[in-house]
């Protein structure tokens, strides 16, 4: 059993990750900036460590003895400005790496994304040969490139990194209740009808991901992890909305309107065909998706019909 540190532990996907860690047995540490985040780590079994994700000295004692960093922390609201995702996203995965290295881990896994490639135009079929697009006008794509380009660069003896890559993770809790509650308040349009494909990752397979590329992954390598399974965009999203209550009609935005009132990066990831490859998981970490959309889309049922679960 191996002792593993993880910071974004109380998030969606880090309070995912937790669970599985701690199931198997890991011991867990994870870093938390808050009394509620220590909360919801200690009831999943983990050991808070209160720290500045960019500060790694408010931390590093922490991280001392652990065989991996997991680092899944970054800002996630695509609307905040470049000084907040420059602090935390950037800053913060220096900071990380920074810790990590110091306190003698031997292998990071970080928590990458499709939007580390995103700049504007659709991405069809994308492998992980695609180059990174820290000069992206979004802001959240930008740092997320440069954080990636941060972990990576960082691989040498003695520290191994990774990056895990999933797109759209969705599952119970996720940002898609956030967009269901838009488009039940009426805020939410189909842009250019919605009928694009694309691909998503069901939570636990980005957890599945995590830990195939801790164990497997290759030193200095990115790898897209996603439910293999292609959807269209408005078929997938409309049965998600179903699922959460959404009742009102949401009306259609053409591209060009869609380009004049919404921003980047919120029109991209929901207005154009973004489809990635994930041969280089199979191949390299033998990544298989362990739950299904219909498995999953059932469990996001049952979540939100158990009074008092999260969701």
């Amino acid at each position: 059993m191996a002792r593993a540190f993880v910071t974004g532990g109380s998030g969606f996907i880090g309070r995912r990750l937790v669970q599985r860690l701690t199931a198997e047995g890991h011991t867990v540490r994870a870093l938390v900036r808050s009394a509620q985040s220590a909360a919801v780590v200690s009831a999943l079994g983990a050991e808070p460590v209160r720290g500045v994700l960019s500060d790694p000295a408010t931390y590093r004692d922490g991280v001392a003895g652990c065989e991996v960093f997991f680092h899944l922390a970054a800002e996630t609201d695509i609307d905040a400005p470049w000084e907040r995702h420059e602090e935390v996203t950037v800053r913060g995965t220096r900071a990380a790496v920074e810790a990590a290295r110091s306190a003698g881990v031997p292998r990071f896994v970080h928590c990458g994304s499709e939007a580390v490639l995103l700049s504007g135009e659709p991405l069809i079929e994308a492998d992980e040969t695609a180059p990174l697009r820290p000069d992206s006008p979004a802001a959240y794509c930008s740092a997320k490139a440069m954080a990636e380009a941060i972990v990576l660069d960082a691989d040498g003896p003695g520290f191994s990194t990774v990056s895990i890559r999933p797109k759209f993770v969705w599952g119970p809790g996720s940002f898609v209740e956030g967009v269901a509650a838009a488009a039940q308040a009426g805020q939410f349009a189909w842009i250019g009808g919605g009928y694009h494909e694309g691909d998503v990752t069901h939570v636990d397979n980005a957890v599945e991901g995590f830990m195939l590329g801790w164990l497997r992954g290759r030193a200095g390598q990115a790898y897209f992890v996603t439910d293999r399974h292609r959807v269209i965009m408005r078929e997938f999203l409309t049965t998600l909305f179903e699922t959460y209550g959404v009742t009102t009609s949401i009306p259609d935005l053409d591209a060009d309107a869609a380009q004049r009132e919404l921003p980047v990066p919120f029109r991209w990831f929901f207005g154009q065909t973004l489809t990635l490859r994930t041969d280089k998981a199979v191949a390299d970490l033998g990544y298989r998706p362990i739950v299904s959309q219909s498995e999953g889309v059932e469990a996001l049922r049952r979540s939100l019909s158990q009074p008092g679960v999260a969701h």
